[in-house]
């Protein structure tokens, strides 16, 4: 049985681990390198940053106290958005604390040689030998650590207040102008560069499981963190611009910027006690680093998207050594071989992407309707605040650069590969976006199909239904086609209009063709004749015109009938109505559009409805309910799903058919089918059934060639008579929300 870790992180201690991983480089290193790219302004780079990191630091703090575990925000992310993103989440954390740890004793370095001569190859076996000693500290417990964390912390803070204090009077007004050099554009970017400083707020969610009444502490320790370090870090910033020379302070080299402040008003004595306090708190940060990040990895581990070893907890430490060790071998990597100041716009870029991350997945938490997720705290202001944090996080990538944003989609690459070599095949758990998405289409869907069937609305709105035909319709044929168009006019007290087509030369005129024939008598008696025994008045017509198919439509368009019924014929590698290819009625057609493969039918007693992915079409249903009214028949319901559908997948599918029977005003029965073979299982499941309804869509004759169709392959293989129902085109319906909805079932 796996070990638990112990939870002794008070409220302060874990303050402490966040601000200890936030108050490190982003104040004691990068104000300068920020600067040179927006100027004075950088102050309101890092005020900036922190209100765009407010969105997700609240929705952080909600799913933490639903989800108080380790891993933080790996655990979020694949909670909500299942394991694909949740993967990509951990990897891409992991790797921007593992960075931070690493620049930040890279960033000790330069500190240390204001008071010590250190030979520039020394510094990297001094980085190396603080890496290995915060390691062992981790190993040994995380209560030594938070204990430490505290202490340092605590120091830290208290020497900024006096920093902030002192340096006010100090300040020269003449620093600020012009206070934005580079424009908006350069604001942005510094806003992106700085982001990183805020990262530490993802070290308590990280540690979540270690932290006591995890319900209080952890919203409380996240938002105080968050607030203390906008204030420190806007206010540390502004006296640093007050008192340093603009070319000194926006010197490339310059990876000072506190030292060289304090010297400015306080002396060589100042700088060397910053210098210390610098150390200090840059060890602050690479330990917060290393205890967090190494979360990432057990957490991973435990949902067997990374090796089990990882999930070990030490009976002796009760940490866990083989995740610690092995983010500390890639601290100490990254410290000896990789220049870790020019990735610093790399693990900004990542960062945010992750906090975009961060507020969608609490949108899909709220709008699955779980009934696991009960956080004790609610981030206020849901979700328009989510949504502000998410679009400033892409407005910010849009100004990171294309190194930045390549570098992220590098980690987004391998993060994928991983999954799909390694993850893929290890978990079968789905994230609540999927089941938000599908419980949303669920119950648009139900909404539209009670309107649709009570009142007709895209089936027939205006009582009007028209039958296209031409001079191939066989009376057997336009008899089929009658019953059908009378079985739903029925319904509304609407006409049927059986028109049929008659296309001409464009060398010839119109008028010209208009004269009645033989057969266009026959015609117009034997459809009152079969009008004779059919429930709904029946008008009888013919069009002449130079193109059928345009034709159809205007006419269509003209009457303002909801729906268009004509004959399915098979072509090859296509099929037609009236000589025209069908995808082209599908595409213009001011209405629903239905297709009847006739294979004859006198009475009816089950009408079969079929889906193979997602929620019944409202058209299909009220169709196939008009019918079953007026013959009395029975609708049955089946619906393909994969063999190793998931359970919350099997579960919205059965929901969603329990309340569409309820909408039916006949009997219904429902099947959901679990196989590999779609077609097949379809086929044999709808055997007896005396007419069957499936949805279709239009088509190119090179995709049905490539790929297939299969409401086509599934309409070839049955033997009973068949309705292809096309709905009216749908606003709402783009390319996008059809990919989602393809993913989502």
């Amino acid at each position: 049985m796996a070990k638990d870790l112990e939870r002794d992180l008070g409220l302060y201690a874990t303050i402490t681990i966040s601000i200890g991983a936030m108050v490190g480089s982003g104040i004691f290193v990068l104000p300068g390198l920020a600067a040179a790219k927006t100027g004075p302004s950088v102050i309101l780079a890092y005020l900036l940053a922190g209100l765009i990191v407010l969105p997700a630091a609240l929705s952080k703090a909600e799913m933490a106290t639903a989800i108080p575990e380790a891993g933080g925000t790996y655990l979020f992310i694949d909670r909500a958005m299942g394991p694909l993103p949740g993967t990509i989440a951990g990897i891409g954390a992991w790797f921007s604390l593992v960075f931070k740890s690493a620049f930040a004793l890279v960033g000790l370095g330069a500190y240390l040689l204001i008071f010590v001569e250190v030979p520039p190859g020394l510094l990297t076996v001094v980085g190396l030998a603080l890496g290995v000693l915060l390691i062992v500290v981790n190993i040994v417990g995380v209560k030594q650590t938070g204990r430490l964390q505290a202490g340092i912390v605590s120091l830290v803070l208290l020497v900024l207040v006096g920093f902030v204090a002192d340096g006010m009077t100090y300040v020269d007004q003449s620093h600020y102008h012009p206070f934005l050099t580079h424009g908006n554009g350069g604001l942005l970017a510094a806003t992106g560069f700085v982001f990183v400083s805020y990262a530490g707020v993802t070290k308590i969610a990280s540690v979540a499981e270690e932290v006591e009444n995890p319900g209080r502490n952890i919203p409380r320790a996240i938002l105080i963190s968050v607030l203390v370090m906008m204030l420190v870090y806007t206010l540390t910033v502004f006296v640093i611009v007050g008192v340093v020379p603009a070319p000194e302070l926006q010197d490339k080299h310059n990876l000072t910027p506190m030292a060289m402040a304090a010297r400015a008003f306080a002396g060589s004595a100042g700088q060397l006690g910053l210098a210390v306090v610098a150390v200090f708190a840059l060890t602050s940060m690479a330990n917060a680093g290393i205890l967090s990040s190494s979360r990432y990895p057990l957490a991973m581990s435990r949902d067997s998207l990374a090796p089990l070893r990882f999930s070990e907890v030490s009976e002796r430490f009760r940490t866990p050594i083989w995740s610690i060790g092995f983010t500390g071998l890639i601290l100490l990597v990254l410290i000896a071989f990789v220049p870790v100041v020019d990735l610093a716009k790399l693990a900004s870029a990542f960062q945010i992407l992750v906090f975009v991350f961060i507020n969608g997945a609490l949108i899909a938490f709220r709008e699955s309707e779980l009934d696991w997720y009960a956080p004790e705290f609610t981030a206020p202001g849901y979700p328009w605040v989510q949504a502000f944090g998410a679009v400033g996080g892409f407005v910010l990538l849009t100004q990171m650069g294309i190194i930045a944003l390549g570098g992220a989609a590098g980690i987004i690459v391998v993060s994928v590969a991983w999954y799909r070599f390694y993850g893929r095949e290890k978990t079968e758990r789905e994230g609540a976006a999927l089941d938000a998405i599908r419980r949303s289409a669920s119950s648009k869907t139900l909404a539209e199909t009670e309107r649709t069937v009570a009142d007709g609305d895209g089936v027939d709105a205006d009582g009007h239904v028209l039958v296209a035909m031409d001079a191939e319709t066989s009376a057997e044929r336009e008899r089929s086609l009658l019953t059908v168009a009378a079985s739903v006019a029925k319904q509304r007290g609407g006409t049927v209009h059986a028109v049929r087509f008659e296309e001409v030369p464009e060398q010839l005129t119109l008028s010209s063709a208009t004269d009645m024939r033989p057969d266009d008598r026959e015609f117009e008696v034997q459809t009152h004749e079969l009008a004779a025994s059919l429930p709904v008045s029946i008008e009888a017509r013919e069009i002449v015109s130079h193109d059928t198919k345009k034709a159809v439509v205007n006419y269509a368009r003209d009457l303002g009938a909801g729906l268009i019924l004509g004959e399915w014929r098979p072509e090859h590698w296509h099929a037609e109505l009236l000589g025209s290819d069908v995808d082209w009625f599908m595409k213009h057609a001011p209405c629903a559009v239905v297709f009847l493969r006739d294979r004859g039918f006198d009475e009816i007693d089950t009408v079969a409805v079929l889906t193979q992915r997602g929620p019944y079409g409202p058209v299909k249903v009220a169709f196939a309910n008009a019918i079953a009214t007026e013959f009395g028949a029975t609708i049955r319901f089946v619906t393909a799903v994969d063999a190793d559908a998931s359970e919350e997948l099997l579960t919205v599918t059965e929901e969603f058919l329990d309340e569409l029977e309820r909408l039916c005003s006949v009997e219904t029965k429902s099947t959901v089918l679990q196989t590999t073979e779609t077609v097949e299982g379809l086929v044999a499941a709808t055997t007896g059934s005396d007419v069957a309804l499936l949805g279709t869509d239009a088509h190119s004759r090179a995709h049905d060639f490539l790929f297939s169709n299969p409401a086509t392959d599934i309409s070839d293989e049955l033997d009973c008579s068949v309705l292809l129902v096309h709905p009216p085109k749908s606003r709402g319906q783009t390319f996008f929300t059809a990919v989602i909805r393809r993913i989502a079932y």
